[in-house]
């Protein structure tokens, strides 16, 4: 395959996101509290991450864990803040609790993104109907992203799906959450050509830095030409 597959990393702290650049990483996912699945990471963090490497950064916009906006008005003004603090990518999805789209939510949310890119994330994999998530966002501003498992339980349990979504939709498939080396075979062979990892790149688990070597490995295995 001659078209490089992009490959983005769950990074905490600048030495995360400049472990992730030196091992080849195309972005980062900037987020904090990965006990909590990734919250909004610290403003100050962000723009110490901007200056230390020059691949993509898209900034988690979740401020607390399961999928529920709550309080939509910090949302809101966190969001303004970091795009005057000059992010221009970022990450964000809520459901109601019935399991379908807060559309109110992430209409609003998005309407202070001034049309930036960013990802629907994994509250993809928690909805009630998959399908009706795509449906509900459709020709949402911004929208170029699906970070997804195909399945609430990983891509393990949810790779019969990925494979069935892989070039179906205009908006990319990025296959993140369980994602091992031994999957990148099969959803390659599928047209699958983005990949999210986090715990994958850390060896030592989430209490120690990225490794870059951990992140090379990942980018040969993406790419192996």
């Amino acid at each position: 395959m001659s078209t490089r597959a992009l490959l983005e990393v769950i990074a905490l702290t600048p030495e995360d996101a400049i472990a992730a650049q030196t091992g080849g990483a195309d972005r980062v996912e900037l987020v904090s509290q990965m006990a909590a699945d990734g919250l909004t990471p610290e403003l100050s963090v962000f723009g110490a991450v901007r200056a230390a490497v020059d691949i993509d950064v898209r900034v988690m916009l979740r401020r607390t864990a399961g999928f529920a906006a709550g309080d939509l008005g910090q949302l809101v003004r966190a969001a303004a803040e970091f795009r005057e603090a000059g992010a221009d990518q970022f990450v964000l999805g809520f459901l109601d609790d019935a399991g379908a789209v807060d559309v109110r939510a992430v209409e609003r949310l998005v309407a202070g993104l001034d049309g930036c890119r960013w990802t629907f994330h994994r509250a993809i994999d928690h909805a009630a109907h998959r399908e009706e998530v795509r449906k509900a966002l459709a020709g949402l501003p911004g929208l170029d992203t699906y970070l997804t498992a195909g399945s609430a339980a990983g891509v393990e349990q949810g790779m019969q799906t990925l494979l069935g979504e892989a070039g179906r939709y205009e908006e990319r498939l990025l296959v993140g959450g369980g994602l091992t080396l031994a999957h990148v075979p099969a959803l390659r062979a599928a047209g699958v050509d983005a990949f999210h990892v986090g715990g994958a790149v850390r060896p030592s688990g989430w209490t120690e830095p990225v490794a870059p070597e951990a992140v090379r490995t990942w980018r040969r295995a993406i790419d192996p030409a």
